[in-house]
């Protein structure tokens, strides 16, 4: 059977996978009704803090989730093998998105929104000008990460 050794990854750790990602899962919900969707995001190590930039059309769940203020979570996953042993990293963030409006950016908001880069999984069927796109930072209340290494030749 294997062995898994779990551990919390460390703030630098944290900061570090962060940093080197720029894609993860947005989880929003509204009273018992969930919605997650893949995303893109800068992270600022300094301020600990995530830049998502959202398109929606105007009947998307997305818009009718967003316009609720939600909690939210964002987690960012990856799996790496070294035969016999794989490591499983995730890094969990749980704030309140707090939308930028375009008269208050400034120039650190423009280089952060730069590093969330568009997605290729972003297909739209309407035109662009039905689209809306905003602007939002993650700054988390709870900043988790985990390491998991199974080990898969150990037995118990």
């Amino acid at each position: 059977m294997p062995l898994a050794q779990e551990t919390e990854m460390s703030d630098s750790e944290v900061d570090e996978f962060l940093g080197r990602h720029e894609t993860g899962v947005l989880s929003l919900a509204q009273s018992d009704e969930p919605y997650s969707i893949p995303i893109s995001y800068g992270y600022d190590a300094g301020a600990r803090a995530f830049f998502v930039r959202l398109v929606s059309t105007p009947e998307s769940e997305k818009r009718r989730f967003l316009s609720s203020s939600p909690r939210a979570r964002i987690v960012v996953y990856e799996e790496s093998e070294s035969n016999p042993t794989s490591t499983y990293r995730s890094v969990v963030g749980t704030g309140t998105l707090e939308e930028i409006s375009p008269a208050e950016l400034t120039v650190e908001h423009v280089e952060q929104y730069g590093n969330a880069k568009r997605p290729l999984f972003e297909i739209w069927g309407q035109s662009k000008k039905d689209l809306n796109i905003q602007l939002y930072t993650l700054d988390p209340d709870e900043l988790n990460g985990r390491r998991t290494e199974i080990d898969r030749d150990a037995a118990e």
